[in-house]
Protein backbone atom coordinates (compact mmCIF):
# COMPACT_ATOMS: atom_id res chain seq x y z
CA UNK A 1 0.00 0.00 0.00
CA UNK A 2 1.40 3.90 -0.82
CA UNK A 3 2.43 5.75 2.15
CA UNK A 4 -0.45 8.37 1.81
CA UNK A 5 -0.42 9.32 5.02
CA UNK A 6 3.88 9.64 5.03
CA UNK A 7 3.38 11.49 1.69
CA UNK A 8 1.67 14.31 3.31
CA UNK A 9 3.97 14.61 6.11
CA UNK A 10 6.76 15.26 4.00
CA UNK A 11 4.88 17.44 1.70
CA UNK A 12 3.30 19.29 5.09
CA UNK A 13 6.89 19.59 6.75
CA UNK A 14 8.35 20.95 3.87
CA UNK A 15 5.34 23.25 2.78
CA UNK A 16 7.75 26.80 3.58
CA UNK A 17 10.62 25.14 2.82
CA UNK A 18 13.11 27.53 0.30
CA UNK A 19 13.15 26.75 -3.49
CA UNK A 20 15.53 24.67 -5.05
CA UNK A 21 17.65 25.50 -7.72
CA UNK A 22 18.56 22.61 -10.46
CA UNK A 23 21.59 20.79 -8.86
CA UNK A 24 20.10 21.78 -5.38
CA UNK A 25 19.73 18.88 -3.51
CA UNK A 26 16.49 18.03 -1.23
CA UNK A 27 17.64 16.46 1.90
CA UNK A 28 14.79 14.48 4.05
CA UNK A 29 14.97 12.25 6.84
CA UNK A 30 12.63 8.58 7.23
CA UNK A 31 12.81 5.89 9.51
CA UNK A 32 12.38 1.90 8.28
CA UNK A 33 9.12 0.79 9.77
CA UNK A 34 7.88 -2.26 10.38
CA UNK A 35 5.54 -2.22 6.93
CA UNK A 36 8.70 -1.57 5.43
CA UNK A 37 11.26 -4.78 5.82
CA UNK A 38 10.91 -7.61 4.08
CA UNK A 39 10.98 -11.72 5.44
CA UNK A 40 15.17 -10.80 5.54
CA UNK A 41 14.06 -7.95 8.35
CA UNK A 42 14.95 -5.53 5.84
CA UNK A 43 13.69 -2.62 3.86
CA UNK A 44 11.76 -4.14 0.97
CA UNK A 45 13.62 -3.09 -2.51
CA UNK A 46 10.15 -2.00 -3.63
CA UNK A 47 9.73 -0.01 -0.42
CA UNK A 48 13.21 1.14 -1.30
CA UNK A 49 11.58 2.81 -4.26
CA UNK A 50 8.52 4.10 -2.52
CA UNK A 51 10.58 5.96 -0.40
CA UNK A 52 12.40 7.63 -3.18
CA UNK A 53 9.04 8.77 -4.24
CA UNK A 54 8.84 11.00 -1.77
CA UNK A 55 11.94 12.51 -1.66
CA UNK A 56 11.20 13.25 -5.41
CA UNK A 57 7.87 14.30 -5.10
CA UNK A 58 8.89 17.21 -2.26
CA UNK A 59 11.96 18.35 -4.59
CA UNK A 60 9.83 18.96 -7.21
CA UNK A 61 7.56 20.76 -4.88
CA UNK A 62 10.24 23.00 -3.71
CA UNK A 63 11.37 23.71 -7.53
CA UNK A 64 7.88 24.43 -8.56
CA UNK A 65 6.91 22.02 -10.74
CA UNK A 66 3.03 21.24 -9.50
CA UNK A 67 2.18 24.67 -10.43
CA UNK A 68 3.42 24.57 -13.82
CA UNK A 69 2.17 21.76 -14.50
CA UNK A 70 -1.49 22.03 -13.38
CA UNK A 71 -1.65 25.28 -14.84
CA UNK A 72 -0.47 22.89 -18.71
CA UNK A 73 -1.99 19.82 -17.35
CA UNK A 74 1.13 17.63 -17.85
CA UNK A 75 1.87 14.82 -15.82
CA UNK A 76 5.10 13.71 -14.63
CA UNK A 77 6.29 9.86 -15.65
CA UNK A 78 9.36 7.46 -14.12
CA UNK A 79 10.57 6.14 -17.90
CA UNK A 80 13.78 4.06 -16.49
CA UNK A 81 15.89 3.43 -13.80
CA UNK A 82 18.58 2.09 -12.07
CA UNK A 83 19.01 1.07 -8.59
CA UNK A 84 22.35 0.26 -6.57
CA UNK A 85 21.84 -1.64 -3.35
CA UNK A 86 25.29 -1.88 -1.59
CA UNK A 87 24.43 -2.01 2.15
CA UNK A 88 21.28 -3.16 4.24
CA UNK A 89 18.40 -0.73 6.10
CA UNK A 90 17.03 -2.19 9.39
CA UNK A 91 13.81 -1.97 10.99
CA UNK A 92 14.10 1.10 12.92
CA UNK A 93 17.26 3.00 10.95
CA UNK A 94 17.07 6.25 10.40
CA UNK A 95 17.69 7.17 6.77
CA UNK A 96 18.99 10.31 5.10
CA UNK A 97 18.22 10.65 1.77
CA UNK A 98 18.91 13.27 -1.08
CA UNK A 99 17.32 13.56 -4.14
CA UNK A 100 18.61 16.23 -6.91
CA UNK A 101 17.59 17.20 -11.10
CA UNK A 102 20.84 16.89 -12.47
CA UNK A 103 19.71 17.35 -15.92
CA UNK A 104 17.91 16.98 -19.15
CA UNK A 105 18.44 15.85 -22.60
CA UNK A 106 16.11 16.31 -25.66
CA UNK A 107 13.59 14.15 -24.09
CA UNK A 108 14.05 12.60 -20.74
CA UNK A 109 15.30 14.51 -17.45
CA UNK A 110 17.89 12.46 -14.91
CA UNK A 111 17.36 12.90 -11.33
CA UNK A 112 20.00 10.97 -9.11
CA UNK A 113 18.97 9.95 -5.54
CA UNK A 114 20.75 8.26 -2.62
CA UNK A 115 19.76 6.88 0.97
CA UNK A 116 22.35 6.99 3.79
CA UNK A 117 22.17 5.15 7.04
CA UNK A 118 24.73 6.72 9.95
CA UNK A 119 26.51 8.67 7.21
CA UNK A 120 27.10 5.40 4.73
CA UNK A 121 25.00 5.22 1.59
CA UNK A 122 22.96 2.61 1.15
CA UNK A 123 21.21 2.43 -2.00
CA UNK A 124 21.86 4.93 -5.26
CA UNK A 125 19.36 5.14 -8.25
CA UNK A 126 19.65 7.53 -10.91
CA UNK A 127 15.90 7.61 -12.99
CA UNK A 128 14.71 8.86 -15.98
CA UNK A 129 11.49 10.99 -16.17
CA UNK A 130 9.33 12.61 -18.77
CA UNK A 131 6.87 15.25 -18.51
CA UNK A 132 3.48 13.97 -20.59
CA UNK A 133 0.39 16.06 -22.11
CA UNK A 134 -2.96 14.73 -23.50
CA UNK A 135 -0.30 15.48 -26.88
CA UNK A 136 2.50 12.43 -25.50
CA UNK A 137 5.61 13.19 -24.22
CA UNK A 138 6.81 16.74 -23.61
CA UNK A 139 10.03 18.32 -25.63
CA UNK A 140 12.42 19.14 -22.26
CA UNK A 141 13.35 22.22 -24.31
CA UNK A 142 9.67 23.04 -23.62
CA UNK A 143 9.51 22.15 -19.62
CA UNK A 144 12.57 23.71 -19.33
CA UNK A 145 11.02 27.10 -21.04
CA UNK A 146 7.47 26.72 -18.75
CA UNK A 147 9.87 26.19 -15.75
CA UNK A 148 12.16 28.79 -16.45
CA UNK A 149 15.11 26.64 -15.90
CA UNK A 150 17.30 27.66 -18.82
CA UNK A 151 19.16 25.06 -20.41
CA UNK A 152 20.51 21.62 -18.96
CA UNK A 153 23.43 21.67 -17.49
CA UNK A 154 26.00 19.33 -19.51
CA UNK A 155 25.31 15.48 -18.00
CA UNK A 156 27.81 13.27 -16.54
CA UNK A 157 29.11 10.79 -18.60
CA UNK A 158 27.92 8.00 -17.03
CA UNK A 159 24.27 9.51 -16.96
CA UNK A 160 25.10 9.36 -20.79
CA UNK A 161 26.22 6.25 -21.22
CA UNK A 162 23.55 4.15 -18.59
CA UNK A 163 21.22 6.58 -21.37
CA UNK A 164 22.32 5.45 -24.37
CA UNK A 165 22.95 1.87 -23.33
CA UNK A 166 19.42 1.74 -21.99
CA UNK A 167 18.53 2.79 -25.34
CA UNK A 168 19.89 0.30 -27.20
CA UNK A 169 17.65 -2.00 -24.95
CA UNK A 170 14.82 -3.83 -26.79
CA UNK A 171 11.32 -2.91 -26.84
CA UNK A 172 9.10 -4.50 -26.54
CA UNK A 173 11.27 -7.53 -24.28
CA UNK A 174 11.57 -10.84 -25.69
CA UNK A 175 10.15 -10.50 -28.95
CA UNK A 176 11.29 -13.30 -31.22
CA UNK A 177 13.60 -14.89 -28.17
CA UNK A 178 14.04 -18.37 -29.54
CA UNK A 179 12.28 -20.68 -27.10
CA UNK A 180 14.26 -23.83 -25.76
CA UNK A 181 13.66 -26.67 -27.34
CA UNK A 182 11.82 -29.81 -25.20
Amino acid sequence: MYPVIRMAKELWKFRSAPPLALGEAHVSHHVCWPQDIDVWMELNNGRTLTLYDLGRVVLFQRMGFPRVMRERRWAGTILGGSTRYRKRVRMGDRIEMRSRIVGWDARFSYAEQSMRVKGVTTSHALLRMGVTSKEGLVPSVEVEQALGLGPSPALPEWISAWAEADGARPWPPMEGAATPEA
